[in-house]
């Protein structure tokens, strides 16, 4: 394990002099510009170079086509581009999807209680671009519409950002482990849930499935969301494609280990290493973790 491994989540907000933790992940902020650009100089003093940012978005901003989330006006872009001019060596990875920006509060457009998927590749394809003008260096669709990847890379390519990369949300799983990431960032579905397009935790092959179309459709690296209860699949996924495997270790993974170190229930200094380290040897070459700080901490 490396802290060149670790891609640090951070929560972002809009405004000046905001800090304000997350209950439900200790240790975890959702953060106005200037502590944003703190925390990344705290991190990259500490050898953590990669960051992927999320926005905590008003809820008068947003609406059924997630116009927001490529609007010239969103707080989110001018963050990426703010971060990149004051640390052009960070790599900032966004994320491409509507949640953050729908009032349905779902991943795609909404008609009549039913994901549209065709007219949601319009709006991931505006948001991809918005963000690779203002200086993304990965983008990452989370969103599992179908034939997401291949339409946002003739979007940035068609715009001249060939050599901005897309790391796919793959095998993103239905899972009881986002709670925590929903509640930072407000944006839990109004109704019904993501099982129409997420994926079902029982079902290993639909893995290899959406991991061929993803390859074939030109993604940079392979996602696999949650970690811990799909190693297997990281495993399966490092065997067969010659790109990048990458692991989320979600909200809920991180919230589990706090709330059993903080009632004195496991030996915190011992475990969060260890965690890391399952999701490495899987198979995994790069895990988003909201840990990465702590360990370059303990590294360093």
């Amino acid at each position: 394990m490396s802290v060149d491994n670790l891609i640090y989540p951070l929560f972002v907000v809009d405004g000046q002099n905001h800090k304000s933790e997350v209950k439900s992940l200790p240790g975890q902020y959702r953060l106005s510009l200037d502590y944003l650009l703190k925390e990344v100089e705290d991190c990259m003093k500490l050898g953590v170079k990669c960051f992927d940012l999320f926005p905590a978005v008003e809820e008068s901003l947003k609406n059924e086509q997630g116009t927001y989330s490529y609007s010239k006006d969103n707080f989110y872009l001018k963050y990426i581009k703010e971060v990149k001019s004051r640390f052009p060596e960070a790599v900032i990875m966004t994320d491409v999807a509507m949640d953050p920006y729908s009032s349905d509060g779902h991943d795609g457009i909404v008609r009549n209680g039913e994901i549209v998927n065709d007219a949601t590749l319009e709006v991931l394809g505006k948001m991809s671009v918005a963000q690779a003008e203002a200086g993304a260096d990965i983008i990452g669709p989370s969103d599992m519409m179908d034939g997401r990847v291949e339409f946002i890379r003739n979007e940035l390519d068609d715009h001249g950002f060939s050599g901005v990369s897309i790391m796919s949300y793959t095998a993103k799983y239905a899972s009881a482990f986002y709670g925590p990431f929903r509640d930072a960032l407000g944006s839990a579905p109004k109704f019904g849930d993501k099982k129409s397009y997420q994926m079902d935790p029982a079902n290993k092959r639909e893995a290899l499935v959406e991991a061929n179309l993803d390859y074939l459709e030109g993604a940079d690296h392979l996602m696999v969301k949650p970690a811990l209860c799909y190693l297997d699949i990281i495993h399966m996924l490092k065997e067969e494609y010659p790109i990048p495997i990458a692991a989320y270790n979600v909200s809920g993974e991180y919230a589990m280990l706090k709330a059993a170190a903080q009632n004195g229930w496991i030996d915190y200094d011992r475990a969060m290493p260890e965690m890391l380290l399952s999701i490495k040897r899987a198979g995994a070459d790069v895990i988003l973790t909201y840990f990465a700080k702590e360990f370059a901490q303990m590294k360093a």
